[in-house]
């Protein structure tokens, strides 16, 4: 028994040697030294373990035999590309639905949806509705959660609680603190204010849904400024639509608002980078930790006609730690510059302007109307890219009388008033796009009254 062991351990060792040799002396044999290489071999090639037919004729043929399969293959590369349409959510007015100056987008909110016209809001991050039972809501048309399958109330301890804007209500101690709904207050426009239930739901924008989508559902408002049916936020917080549908639409969006005068939903908001506008000249945006939420610009001078503004820097340039700068902004109405630099481009518009000059509401710059033909066009110098306004983003006309006045206006003047806002009307049939995964904002031509 001994000695057949023996025997049978001699013939393996023989076997084992005589492979190791003939795997030394194998010109085919790996020669990595490490134990993650794999050896890659043509089908063709000698070391090829099909042993395939060696080619009949030159190898040009037999490239050309062997590529005579690439049109199948890419026909079945270009299957596995998914077939993606642009995400278009219609943008109208909100003079005619709510005598409001924002716009509004055509939403559905819940499971079945419930259509909301919600105002667009770049410089806000949180969307919010009003909700069934709401006490000082001013519409009739109010989300119902409790006809909704896919409804539910965002805890206190959630992390989306504490990042909501606004005064918390949650409890801070007891057995129940963190499993009870979170209460905010937020308030909006400067005199106006509301409470919500932060909660979760189905978001529908066109044909697209976002799941569990976190808003505001708001059960009592104080004051007149408060959007009718909500607001959606598209700001840079991470309560915005562009955080919560990152992997959706990769944090590009853009918009083209029609004129005040439309009374259709001909504008448009295109989510995703999908049927953006090619070759559209962008500018950078900046950041500031101070205000998270705003689209920041550099916008370094201002030219009436062919005169550049002599504008000092300190009222243009962009300071993170006072916030001073310039914005891009969907809710303010009409563009504002801090005062110093609105009353230099002002001074030099009524140069060019034949007079006499006569203030209107928040105009200070009307003339009779025969006289704008020889208005001067007004451009805003974005680094890497000049914005020259249409006549129909810089004057607007008084229904009631021949006048035409320079539609931009001077900031508040007071202690926070460092900001020059690039505002709605001065956007009209313009497509801005905002590109948040790579920190730039473009602006290209296009009618969409």
């Amino acid at each position: 028994m001994a000695l057949s062991n023996i025997t049978a351990t001699y013939f393996l060792f023989i076997i084992l040697l005589i492979s190791t040799r003939a795997f030394a002396s194998d010109s085919c044999a790996s020669n990595s030294k490490g134990n993650s290489d794999l050896s890659v071999i043509h089908i063709y090639g000698k070391c090829s373990p099909f042993n395939p037919p060696k080619p009949s004729s030159s190898w040009i043929n037999t490239v050309i035999n062997m590529a005579s399969k690439d049109p199948q293959r890419l026909s079945y590369l270009s299957s596995l590309v998914v077939s993606k349409k642009p995400t278009i959510v219609p943008i109208a007015p909100g003079q005619h639905l709510f005598n409001i100056g924002n716009f509004v987008v055509r939403v559905k909110m819940g499971t079945p949806g419930q259509q909301m016209y919600m105002v667009l809001d770049t410089s806000n991050d949180a969307a919010w509705v009003p909700c069934s039972g709401c006490v000082g809501c001013s519409s009739n048309t109010l989300f119902a959660p409790t006809t909704s399958s896919t409804y539910g109330s965002v805890a206190c301890s959630v992390p989306e609680c504490t990042q909501v804007r606004g005064s918390l209500s949650c409890p801070t101690t007891g057995s129940g603190s963190g499993s009870s709904a979170c209460f905010f207050n937020q308030s909006y426009g400067g005199d106006s204010s509301f409470y919500a239930t932060l909660s979760r739901d189905s978001l529908g924008l066109a044909n697209d849904v976002i799941p569990n989508y976190a808003f505001g559902c708001i059960s009592s408002v104080s004051g007149n400024s408060i959007p009718p049916q909500g607001l959606l936020g598209l700001g840079r917080g991470s309560m915005s639509l562009m955080s919560q549908s990152r992997s959706m639409y990769s944090g590009v969006f853009s918009y083209c608002l029609p004129s005040f005068k439309s009374y259709y939903f001909s504008g448009s908001l295109k989510l995703g980078p999908v049927g953006q506008p090619k070759n559209i000249k962008t500018t950078p945006l900046l950041k500031n930790p101070r205000r998270p939420s705003l689209y920041y610009v550099n916008l370094t001078s201002v030219s009436v006609g062919k005169v550049q503004v002599p504008i000092a820097l300190e009222h243009l340039c962009f300071d993170p730690n006072t916030g001073a700068g310039t914005v891009i902004d969907s809710g303010t109405v009409i563009t504002r510059f801090v005062q110093p630099a609105y009353e230099a481009i002002r001074d030099e518009f009524r140069k060019q302007v034949k007079g006499p000059f006569r203030s209107l509401g928040a105009f200070d710059t009307c003339f009779t109307s025969p006289n704008e033909a020889g208005a001067p066009a007004i451009t805003l110098h974005f680094e890497g890219m000049d914005l020259k306004l249409p006549m129909e983003n810089t004057l607007i006309h008084s229904s009631a009388t021949p006048l035409a006045c320079l539609a931009i206006a001077a900031a508040p003047n007071n202690v926070n008033s460092v900001l020059n806002v690039i505002a709605n009307l001065q956007q009209q049939n313009l497509r801005i796009m905002f590109d948040t995964a790579n920190s730039r904002v473009g602006i290209a031509r296009e009618v969409c009254n």
